[in-house]
């Protein structure tokens, strides 16, 4: 019997892929093998961090078994956040308390065997920046499970380059940190589903977006998952790793049965033709309702599943979404209401990022309604605010935080040339700049003490000097010191050898040729030296 160990299958592995690879592009590494897990992204979470997690998702989990959340706390909820859509907040709170008590159900081992339940799952279909996304993130927060959105773009079918539809259901173990139960009760929201109607004539893709509706609609009723990828070599090593160091098995798949499927899409393509369908009624439906609103879009609400299918959607994956609503498009009014009434307005992240400064601003209610109005017309929904915000404090937050001032009004003056605006600020409050100055010169003399432990101090003439160079040239003052006196450590040093000295008085010289001077200085503590010694 030999006494040799038994050959580590894993480094017979490594040897193999080393000669797969030999002649390759493709570099692979060659770490030995040791008793951690060498696939692992990031160390092993702390025993404690393990409990904390797992204590949060027994939490969620109670809450999911005890769900008692009502349609309209849902709708008032919702409301905090999203401006208008009240149609699509009650489609979505009737099919989230439904989809959750059946789950609630489930979980309790109340649900009747003999009762067969069909999954809520929802399409919203609506121009972009109305609130969609917006929509689903808030009510996952609401009920506290794991959220996973992402575009229908990135996903091919299967064999061909792209992500596969069933990271979407893997990205949402991930999200629940790994707990598989309570990624089982989760939300998956998939954007732009749109652009993979398979029909040329409306500008589809190609034919893989056949195949990945097929894909998705498999998940979007029950499946079995995989959590291991088939195309992910590590994920399965890892796993024949696990079978190698025995133990208990763990689960190696998720069930897609009570997870919640929402998709959406712009559909402007669709709006088209459902106005031509319409229009072909000329009896006076479809006139009045083409006179009743110019935007294409209000045209969705009118949507049916032939209408989808002539889209380019298979028959069985629109069957996959019962659940359909039309979000309606934003007015500058609707804008104007984000910016002072939601919870998550972009004007308080505007707010926040002066704050960072210590400057705050006040905005008028015509300013408001100037913001909308520009927002509007950028036709990209309440994404539009933040373009218009972003162009109206650009120079704002690049200047400000430099200078004295503290405090500024938005007025419709300043959404309309903001830099003669900006100007005039900067002009009022010139008299407060000179403190300010002085603060830097203050600023950069404690950090040059502290970092090589030689005090600087600027005479007043010295400072007049500093600021007048800053000002003329616009540049800080922290960057003017660090390039006058980049050298100035060693010098000091050999002056500090010479002498003992410690502290250094800066004079006009020393700002208008701090190199001539420095060396002034070391050549008169050479000759101090000199002359004691003599």
């Amino acid at each position: 019997m030999s006494d040799k160990e038994p050959p580590n299958p894993f480094e017979e592995i490594q040897r193999q892929l080393k000669e797969l690879f030999k002649d390759s592009n493709v570099k692979v590494s060659a770490h030995d093998f040791s008793g951690e897990d060498p696939f692992a992204d990031e160390p092993a979470p702390s025993a404690a961090d393990a409990a904390a997690a797992s204590d949060k998702s027994a939490e969620t989990l109670e809450n999911i078994r005890n769900f008692n959340l009502k349609p309209k706390e849902i709708r008032d909820y919702l409301n905090r956040f999203v401006i208008q859509q009240d149609e699509a907040k009650k489609v979505l709170s009737v099919a989230i308390c439904d989809h959750y008590n059946h789950v609630r159900q489930t979980l309790s081992g109340k649900n009747s065997q003999t009762t067969e339940y069909s999954k809520q799952n929802l399409l919203f279909l609506g121009p972009t920046g109305v609130g969609k996304t917006y929509l689903m993130k808030n009510v996952a927060r609401l009920i506290g499970v794991p959220f996973v959105k992402a575009d229908a773009t990135k996903f091919s079918e299967t064999g061909y380059v792209g992500s596969d539809v069933e990271d979407l259901v893997r990205d949402l173990v991930k999200a629940a940190d790994g707990d598989i139960e309570l990624a089982e009760t989760g939300i998956i929201f998939v954007d732009e589903i749109d652009k993979i109607a398979s029909e040329a004539s409306f500008g589809g893709r190609d034919v893989s977006g056949r195949g990945v509706q097929i894909n998705l609609l498999k998940l979007m009723e029950e499946t079995d998952v995989n959590l291991f990828s088939p195309t992910d070599m590590m994920a399965q090593m890892q796993a024949a790793m696990e079978i190698q160091r025995g133990g208990k098995p763990k689960r190696k798949s998720i069930n897609t049965k009570n997870i919640l499927f929402i998709v959406s899409g712009a559909f402007d393509k669709l709006a088209e033709s459902i106005k031509k369908r319409l229009a072909k009624n000329e009896m006076g439906f479809g006139a009045s309702v083409a006179n009743q609103e110019e935007d294409l879009s209000s045209y969705l609400q009118y949507a049916e599943t032939s209408d989808f299918i002539k889209y380019g959607f298979e028959p069985e994956f629109i069957g996959r979404v019962p659940v359909r609503c039309a979000c309606s498009a934003l007015t500058a009014n609707d804008l104007a209401h984000i910016l002072t009434t939601s919870e998550g307005s972009v004007l308080h992240q505007y707010r926040d990022d002066f704050r960072g400064y210590d400057i705050e601003f006040d905005i008028t209610p015509e300013a408001i309604l100037a913001i909308a109005e520009d927002a509007s017309k950028e036709g990209t929904g309440a994404r539009g605010i933040m373009t218009v915000m972003e162009r109206l404090f650009r120079d704002y937050k690049f200047e400000l935080p430099s200078t004295a001032i503290k405090h500024f009004e938005v007025t419709t003056d300043m959404i309309e040339n903001p830099a003669a605006c900006l100007k005039t600020l900067k002009s009022n409050n010139a008299h407060l700049q000179q403190a300010v100055w002085e603060d830097d010169i203050k600023r950069f003399a404690s950090a040059f003490e502290k970092a090589h432990g030689f005090t600087l101090e600027f005479k007043p003439l010295a400072v007049d000097a500093l600021i007048d160079e800053a000002s003329q040239h616009d540049r800080t003052i922290q960057s003017l010191c660090e390039e006058k006196f980049r050298d100035y450590e060693h010098g000091l040093t050999i002056i500090n050898r010479n002498t003992g000295q410690t502290a250094f008085r800066l004079g006009k010289l020393a700002i208008e040729n701090p190199d001539k001077e420095l060396s002034n200085w070391v050549v008169r503590s050479i000759e101090s030296v000199k002359a004691k010694s003599d």
